[in-house]
């Protein structure tokens, strides 16, 4: 073989071997890159171009570039020779960025065009989740800021990177105090929560320390800053004691207040579609339009303050204070002073300063002495003169103080018999008689024990976290039957017994879910058995009351082995009212 032939193979190796290296660098390049000849036919079509667009290499050789990339603009470029750079186009799944050249020779004529181009997917993507995170951090960097806790962040070494304006009103540390300085620069009595969460990895709550140059004292909860599991700082709200102590304060001075002054119902509240209550509501509803002063009368649980609470939010004067006394529930000396109020000095124990009444907390508003009937003589007659003179005195006082109270009273007890026996003013009577109003008991109005089961049983829904559906008509004829002495009180007592009995499947309350409401035995002892029968010789309806009264007043005492409050609380009268009844039927 000469010389020559083998100078010329081996040029051709060399040759070939540079087409080979050109082609893996050209392939393994993570550009794009497509070139056509002067007649716009595809002659070279990288990998990644092959990945970018969808197509097969071997498919789009020597064919048109337009019909095979219909957005391309390439033969564009070859015709006008004008370079296209940073332009944006849309292929198969993807978005890339592209420049389009013009290839010329030595004498500028145009041999063809190549276009060089890079998926931007990933790098928009990328782009668009910056553009989220930075608008995030704006957020919580705001909401930081607004919030009224006062927060701080360390990092994971425990050195400051974040403090809120909150936390510079509590401190007074600002954020060239803290910020790059160690986590314990703000404490000055204590031990810095940051360090602990920082070595045990653990949430800490309710430390309480002083912080700042004025030793503010306050309670701090931190808790650790995690990522992807591993701890990256910490971060604690510390919230002001004195603050804390203002708020409870407040609240339990609300507390107070509402339980006094707040008149929770309204006519829509009565339950009564009978005539007798209808006339009732009727009656209590133009009283309520006047500031006349009503008295409320009936057996109890018949529902009598649920009037007095109506009256006042149907009133003129239902944006003012609603005072609910209970006038059995209290001694005579402290039911005075709790009435009257009482000046400094005016008893041993006596507040400095005094203390104002329950008549002056209602002025403006309405006053409702529950059990007016149970009062002292001595508390009658003062209690004539704030509804005559419209002032009172409190206790240890010499000065008059004007008030302006609509006044509203309820008993369960025969007034007129009480005149009788001397235990009742009878001009306080007179004054307070101006407008009375009888709520009857419920057996005078049984026709209302469907909507009062209805009204019951949505109530104890809600307290039990039941949902019973109602009563058969066999359980309403039951409790139809029953003359009902407790009257509502007694129902709803009933029911919510009848609800207990339900099984967890059970929704509707049929007769055997009700207690015995007609034998002696009572398994509470809240419900006394009806005599079937009474003499009538020589006994008047007045003392087969007394003598029943008696009897069951005895049951209940023996019931709680003579224990006067549980008594009581079985005959749903105040402890005062049995000890009155048991030295008036002699009762040991």
């Amino acid at each position: 073989m000469s010389t020559e032939k083998i100078d010329k193979d081996k040029t051709i190796e060399e040759l070939r071997n540079i087409i080979r290296k050109k082609n893996v660098i050209i392939n393994s390049t993570h550009d794009g890159l497509i070139s056509v000849d002067e007649e716009g036919r595809i002659e070279l079509f990288n990998d990644a171009a092959e990945n970018m667009f969808a197509l097969d290499r071997k498919e789009v050789l020597n064919e048109k570039v337009e019909e095979v990339i219909p957005n391309t603009r390439l033969h564009i470029v070859l015709k006008n020779g004008e370079s296209e750079l940073n332009q944006i186009q849309k292929t198969h799944e993807t978005t890339i960025i592209t420049n389009r050249v013009p290839v010329k020779d030595k004498e500028k004529n145009i041999i063809g065009a190549v276009a060089v181009f890079r998926d931007i997917t990933e790098v928009k993507n990328l782009a668009e989740e910056i553009t989220n995170l930075r608008e995030i951090r704006i957020m919580l960097e705001a909401i930081i800021n607004s919030t009224q806790d006062a927060i701080s962040v360390v990092d994971e070494d425990g050195v400051g990177i974040l403090i809120n304006p909150a936390y510079t009103r509590l401190t007074g540390l600002t954020e060239e105090d803290i910020i790059g300085k160690p986590a314990n620069v703000d404490i000055a009595e204590g031990q810095s929560m940051h360090y602990k969460v920082l070595e045990t990895e653990e949430p800490v709550k309710g430390v309480r320390m002083k912080v700042g140059p004025n030793k503010k004292d306050v309670i701090v909860d931190a808790a650790p800053i995690k990522v992807d599991g591993e701890l990256k700082g910490s971060v604690a709200v510390a919230h002001d004691v004195s603050e804390i102590k203002k708020l409870t304060e407040e609240l339990d001075q609300a507390k107070q207040i509402i339980r006094q002054i707040n008149a929770k119902y309204s006519f829509q509240d009565i339950v009564g579609e009978s005539e007798t209550m209808q006339a009732v509501i009727n009656q209590a509803e133009k009283a309520s339009r006047t500031p006349i002063t009503v008295l409320l009368r009936g057996e109890s649980g018949t529902g009598k303050e649920l009037f007095a609470h109506a009256i006042h939010n149907h009133s003129e004067r239902s944006k003012q204070k609603f005072v609910r006394v209970n006038c059995s529930a209290l001694a005579d000396n402290i039911l005075e002073s709790e009435l009257f109020g009482y000046t400094e000095g005016a008893f041993t124990g006596a507040k400095k300063g005094g203390k104002k009444g329950l008549f002056e907390e209602a002025d403006q508003g309405t006053i409702f002495l529950d059990e007016i009937g149970k009062i002292s003589l001595n508390l009658q007659s003062k209690l004539l003169r704030v509804i005559q003179e419209k002032e009172i005195l409190r206790v240890g006082g010499t000065r008059p103080i004007d008030i302006d109270v609509r006044i509203i009273v309820a008993t369960n007890i025969n007034l007129e018999e009480a005149i009788q026996r001397g235990d009742f003013r009878e001009d306080l009577y007179y004054r307070l008689n101006v407008f009375p109003i009888f709520v009857p008991p419920l057996r005078e109005r049984k026709e209302d024990i469907p909507f009062l089961i209805h009204h019951i049983i949505t109530k104890f829904n809600q307290e039990y976290g039941r949902s019973v559906q109602g009563c058969s008509k066999e359980a309403i004829h039951y409790l139809k039957e029953y003359e009902w002495p407790g009257n509502v009180r007694e129902l709803e007592n009933i029911i919510g017994r009848a609800m207990i009995n339900l099984g967890l499947n059970e929704d509707i309350i049929k007769k055997e879910h009700i207690p015995d409401i007609t034998g002696e035995n009572d398994d509470q002892g809240r419900v006394i058995s009806q005599p079937d029968s009474y003499s009538l010789n020589n006994n008047s309806l007045k003392e087969i009351v007394k003598r029943t009264e008696k009897e069951v007043i005895k049951k209940a005492l023996k019931e709680t082995n003579g224990n006067r409050k549980e008594a009581a609380e079985i005959l749903g009268i105040a402890v005062r009212s049995l000890y009155y009844k048991m030295n008036q039927y002699d009762i040991n």
